[in-house]
Order: C-alpha cells, then sequence, then structure tokens
C-alpha cells in the first residue's frame, strides 16, 4: 500500500504550513516551560519549609525520648538500692542472729564445763579429805603401838629412846639401804677401789669436801637428819664419772632420785662458784714465764702462752632455738640427728686448764665461739702482749693466735712450722680427751636442763684441774679418742 502526498496541496502551502506549526511548537513550550519552572520554584518552597518542620519534630521526640530513658533508669536504680538495702539488712539480721546463737552455745558449754570442773574438784576435796583422815588414824593408831613398845622397853633394862625415834622416822623418810656408800666411805675400803668409782683417790675426795663443806652444808630439821657433806659430794662425782642414770644414783647411795638430781644441780654450782676461781686461773707473769719454757722446750716455738681447743658435748634436744644447737658432723657420724653444746679452753703443758669458755650452741664455728670469748675481750685490752696461743685450723691467724698452714704444696719450713703447732696441739687434745674420759656425763646425752648444763660443765672442769694437778692417774679402760670436734670457719 502506497501513501501519496496531498493533492490539494501544493509545495509552497506545505512549507508555509511547516513554519506556522514550528512558531505555535515554540511558543507552546516557552510558555510550557515558564509555567514548569513556577510550579517547581513554589513546590520547593513549600517542600522546604515542610523539611525544616520534619526536622525540627524530629529532634524534639529524641530529646524526649532521652529524658524518658534517663529518668527510667534513675527509677531502676533507685529500686535496685532499695533491694539491696533491705538484702543487706536481712543477712546481718542472720548473722547476727547466728552469732549469738553461737555465743548462748559455747557460754552454755563453758557452764557446764565449770560446774564439771567444780564438781571434780569437790570430789578430790573430799577424797583428800578422806585420805587425810585415815593417814591420820593410822598415825594415832601406830603412835598408840609405839607408845605401848616404848612403855615395855622401859621395863627392859638398856631401854632407849632412840629406838622410838627411828620407829618415829619411818614415818617421814623411805628406809633404803646405804650399804655401798656406807662401804665406799669406810676408813678401811681400798684406794684402789675408791679410785675406780670417783676417779680420784681419798684424799683428793677429802680436799673436795674440806672446800666444799660451808657451801653445800644442811642443817637438821625436826623430821629429819641432814644428808652429810661427804655423801652430798659423793652423789655429785659418781653421777659426773660414771654417767649412769639417777635411778641407779638412787639406789648406790639410798636417796630419792628427785633429791639426786637435786644434789648433783647444787653440788656443781658450789664446785663452779666457789672453786673454779681457785682451780681455773690464767697464770701470772712468772707461771706464763715456766709455761712459755715449757712449750719452747717441748715444740721449739716461744712465748706460746697456751694450746687452745674447743669440743662439742652432746645434748638432748633444747625446745627452744633447736637449729643452733644443732651439729652436722655429729649427725653424719651416727646417723640420727645429734646437738651438742661448745667447751672451748686453754690448757698449759701439764693439761691444766687456764682459761675456758663454756655454753655456746654446737653449730657455732670455733672462730665464733673464740670471738665471744672473754680469752678474746682480754687480748682486745691489750692484756696477751709477747704471749702466742695456739689453735687449730678453725680459728683465724691473729697477732695473738697461731694457726697452721692449711693451703696445698707446702714448703719444707711450712710443713716443719705444722709440725711444731700440731705438738703443742697435742697437748690440748690430750687434756680434754681426759677430761671426757675421767667424766663420762660428758660422753652421752645428760638429762640435765639446758640452763643447768653450763653449771655441770665448769664443774666438770674445775674438778679436771684439781685431779691434774694432784697428779691422778686414769686407767686405760677410760681413754677417749675425740671426733668431730673441728668446726671450720
Amino acid at each position: 500500500m502506497e501513501i501519496s502526498s496531498f493533492p490539494f496541496l501544493n509545495q509552497e502551502e506545505i512549507s508555509h504550513l511547516y513554519s506556522l506549526f514550528q512558531d505555535i511548537d515554540s511558543n507552546t513550550l516557552a510558555t510550557n516551560s515558564n509555567a514548569y519552572l513556577k510550579r517547581r520554584r513554589k513546590d520547593g518552597e513549600e517542600d522546604g519549609s515542610g523539611w525544616k518542620n520534619i526536622k525540627s519534630g524530629n529532634n524534639n521526640s529524641v530529646m524526649s525520648d532521652i529524658l524518658s530513658s534517663l529518668i527510667l533508669l534513675d527509677e531502676e536504680e533507685k529500686q535496685e538500692y532499695q533491694q539491696w538495702a533491705i538484702e543487706s539488712q536481712l543477712d546481718k539480721a542472720a548473722l547476727d542472729w547466728n552469732h549469738k546463737q553461737k555465743v548462748t552455745a559455747m557460754n552454755d558449754y563453758r557452764s557446764d564445763l565449770e560446774t564439771h570442773f567444780s564438781d571434780l574438784e569437790e570430789m578430790d576435796h573430799t577424797r583428800t579429805k578422806r585420805a587425810r583422815r585415815a593417814a591420820s588414824e593410822v598415825a594415832a593408831a601406830a603412835a598408840v603401838t609405839e607408845t605401848a613398845l616404848a612403855s615395855s622397853e622401859l621395863s627392859v633394862p638398856g631401854g632407849g629412846g632412840s629406838g622410838q625415834q627411828q620407829q618415829h622416822r619411818r614415818l617421814w623418810v623411805k628406809d633404803r639401804s646405804k650399804d655401798w656408800w656406807d662401804k665406799c666411805n669406810h676408813p678401811d675400803f681400798p684406794d684402789e677401789e675408791f679410785r675406780k668409782a670417783f676417779r680420784m683417790s681419798k684424799a683428793t675426795f677429802d680436799l673436795i669436801c674440806m672446800e666444799l663443806d660451808s657451801a653445800v652444808t644442811k642443817k637438821n630439821t625436826m623430821l629429819r637428819d641432814a644428808i652429810p657433806v661427804r655423801q652430798r659430794i659423793a652423789v655429785c662425782i659418781w653421777r659426773l664419772a660414771t654417767g649412769e642414770p639417777l635411778r641407779l644414783v638412787s639406789k648406790r647411795f639410798g636417796l630419792g632420785i628427785s633429791t639426786c638430781h637435786k644434789l648433783v644441780l647444787e653440788v656443781c654450782s658450789a664446785i663452779k662458784n666457789v672453786l673454779m676461781q681457785k682451780f681455773v686461773q690464767w697464770p701470772d707473769e712468772e707461771k706464763m714465764k715456766m709455761i712459755k719454757g715449757e712449750f719452747e722446750s717441748m715444740s721449739g716455738v716461744p712465748n706460746v702462752g697456751g694450746s687452745v681447743y674447743t669440743t662439742h658435748v652432746p645434748i638432748i634436744a633444747p625446745k627452744v632455738n633447736v637449729s643452733a644447737y644443732y651439729n652436722k658432723k655429729h649427725t653424719e657420724r651416727h646417723q640420727k640427728t645429734s646437738y651438742s653444746m661448745t667447751v672451748q679452753g686453754v690448757v698449759d703443758p701439764r693439761g691444766v686448764f687456764t682459761d675456758v669458755c663454756i655454753g655456746y650452741p654446737g653449730s657455732m664455728p670455733d672462730d665464733k665461739v673464740l670471738e665471744e670469748s672473754a680469752l678474746f675481750k682480754r687480748a682486745s685490752r691489750g692484756d696477751l702482749k709477747n704471749v702466742w696461743l695456739v689453735g687449730n685450723s678453725g680459728l683465724p691467724l691473729m697477732d695473738w693466735v697461731l694457726v697452721p698452714y692449711t693451703h696445698q704444696n707446702l714448703t719444707w719450713t711450712q710443713h716443719n712450722f705444722n709440725e711444731k703447732i700440731r705438738d703443742i696441739q697435742t697437748v690440748s687434745k690430750e687434756a680434754f680427751a681426759r677430761l671426757k674420759g675421767r667424766w663420762s656425763c660428758l660422753q652421752k646425752r645428760t638429762e640435765v636442763k639446758l640452763q643447768d648444763l653450763p653449771a655441770v660443765l665448769g664443774a666438770c672442769c674445775v674438778l679436771h684441774n684439781i685431779c691434774e694437778m694432784r697428779n691422778e692417774e686414769m686407767g686405760p679402760e677410760l681413754k677417749v679418742d675425740l671426733f668431730d670436734d673441728d668446726m671450720m670457719p
């Protein structure tokens, strides 16, 4: 199908119509565009004001939401605090109630205990009264019997009142056998047997009794006679010499165990307080010259005034400060825990102590014991000028103490010097060996308390000096070897 042009219009008319249509279209478009722009401007103004209103409304709603949230949180916090306060008050009330219940229960228990113990005390008091009443009745019956016996003895010639006194004394003193001591105390008792028992001769024992007579004498009482001075001293010396337990001492001397223990401590204190200042003295100038000469003739070292040695005495485990008295070497040797106390002494060429320092713990090395001794203070004051004291390697080298060389690869001169020092050290070591051999209580753990032990050790040193000065011999069975006494610094 074809479409042809209009037959009733020519070319000019068509161009005129086309130009007319273009003008109409351009005017219409301009008018429409102006109207459209005005309408858009108006709409834009309306939209801006609405957006501002919407924005301000949104801000107000957010602030109100925040305020309402804060108010709700505050109220919740107040409610939680009130609830916590109520719960804490309830807990406190429960604790107070429990505490009151416990206090009430404890008070009831205490009152029950007091009632129970008061009942027990009343029962004991009643029992004691009954026992005393029975004893008084027995005593009265015995007195009546003794009166009858005394009246019958008065009718017999030769009857006296001594038997009545002995019978009456049995009520207060237990009758024990004293045969052994009576035999030893007899004038005809052999001196050799006496020396074996007491480590000294009768003459030396008599000398000690004479020196201590005023210090250990006791008076007789209405109930019993006092123990004689010789028996008191004999109990102490036999106990120190043998180291036997108090039970055997009690059987030997016919005394109570507690009485024997008391006598040992009393006599040891008297020996230390009365005889030590007389028999353990630092030599004066004249004696020091003699000592220096004897040591020089013995070793060739001049101006030697004494030989120093420190030994250890085993003790039972103390109740306080246990670690200070622990002895490592004795523990390793005996394979059991051991404790000890030190005894430091200076001896002259005869083995007599001229100075002793007693009582320091066994864990303290030899140099520390020397620093704490009165000998060190005497040397610090300058009282040991031109005097050498010879010690072992456990002591430090000072201007008044000679010690051996301890390093390796010694020269011949140093080795010779050590030999001379060893000869002098042997004197003090043998003196301590005789001390422990003569007084066997120093070889075993004693039953004496720690605070009383220095008096016992001091008494042993004094008795050693008395025996050495009087040339008391020791049997070969009493010799001991010292070991593990060297405590290195």
